[in-house]
């Protein structure tokens, strides 16, 4: 860590810069033993442009971001999402609009979003942001503007070592056959097509899901089902390592909390469910293999208390976030960078 910088000091209203190293201006530590996920970036200088710095060592970040998949900034000067979003400029370009919504967020700050605005109560399985996109961010951050009294973490694991841990059979379907997510709206559950799709035109709908290998269906009652036929398994596009890439478990109807399940199933047949997933040639996942992949990604999970001011830089092809109960006011915030158009689509 021998790469010099130059950082710019405010000292007694006068601004100069002066070259040190990078051992001298950041330092890295493991967050908790036995594990680098995530690394964990602490300054050394008190008077640091955080946002200056980053921009000047992309390249640093970007390389310790490929080996460990996350990094946690702590303890840096940062106050706002408008920060923030500089710092996600700085290390990842223009932030995303979040397209194709799943979940419930609102807009903070340009392309700053909160983070899904779910029960807090209930746990969000761990998935990988976008995976059911024909496009995904590359990067994907977490900025942490209160942090919760009891609970709350943001729990993340490498989907790397999860693919390691995927039985051979159960690898081997899914490279061969996909997944496919069905999502139903209109039924009064779940958003509406028009708040998923940023659109009250129809046509736009059904241009965007032509574009983006999704199937559209417009059903009586102003209801629409969509079917995305996705790959299961990919390559990172700059490290090359295979990756288990896919909302395959989350979006199964059995992930969900056993109350809201039930009540899901009590409404409505399984065809009109908001989201389901299969196979990608339509066939039903087995009850074991979804038990399975559950218990994989428990295996690998990290999780850490939140910080006031923490920002967690997470690769998200290589590691998958979710969210634990939380008890009190918890404000994080996220910005998606990068945008990846990868060979989703599996054969027909």
């Amino acid at each position: 860590m021998k790469t010099e910088s130059a950082v710019f000091s405010n000292l007694s209203g006068i601004r100069r810069s002066r070259k040190i190293s990078q051992d001298e201006i950041v330092r890295t530590e493991k967050l908790a033993s036995g594990t680098n996920l995530p690394l964990q970036i602490l300054p050394n200088l008190e008077d640091l442009d955080f946002i200056s710095w980053a921009r000047s060592n992309r390249e640093w970040i970007q390389s310790l971001l490929m080996r460990h998949g996350g990094l946690l900034f702590r303890n840096f000067r940062i106050t706002s999402p408008s920060e923030f979003e500089k710092f996600v400029t700085a290390v990842s370009g223009d932030p995303l609009v979040y397209k194709e919504q799943t979940s419930p967020r609102s807009r903070v700050h340009g392309n700053i979003y909160t983070s899904t605005e779910y029960p807090p109560e209930h746990v969000i399985f761990l998935h990988n942001e976008n995976s059911y996109s024909s496009t995904w961010p590359l990067k994907i951050m977490f900025f942490c503007v209160v942090a919760p009294r009891e609970g709350g973490e943001t729990p993340i694991a490498d989907v790397r070592r999860v693919l390691a841990r995927i039985p051979k059979a159960i690898r081997e379907r899914f490279e061969e056959k996909g997944w496919m997510l069905v999502r139903n709206f209109g039924t009064g559950y779940g958003l509406p097509w028009q708040k998923a799709f940023q659109t009250e035109d129809k046509e736009e709908v059904d241009a965007h899901c032509a574009a983006n290998g999704i199937q559209a269906e417009w059903l009586c009652g102003d209801r629409l089902r969509i079917r995305q036929r996705r790959a299961a398994l990919h390559k990172h596009p700059v490290t090359g390592e295979e990756v288990w890439f896919n909302h395959a478990t989350f979006f199964h109807i059995s992930t969900l909390p056993p109350e809201i399940r039930a009540g899901l199933q009590a409404e409505l047949p399984e065809e009109d469910l908001p989201y389901n997933t299969y196979y990608g040639d339509g066939i039903a996942i087995e009850p074991q293999v979804l038990d399975t992949l559950r218990e994989v990604y428990l295996q690998e999970t990290i999780k850490f208390p939140w910080q006031q001011r923490d920002l967690l830089l997470l690769d998200n092809m290589l590691v998958a976030h979710g969210r634990s109960s939380v008890r009190g006011l918890r404000e994080i915030v996220v910005g998606m960078g990068e945008p990846y158009s990868g060979d989703q689509d599996v054969a027909q």
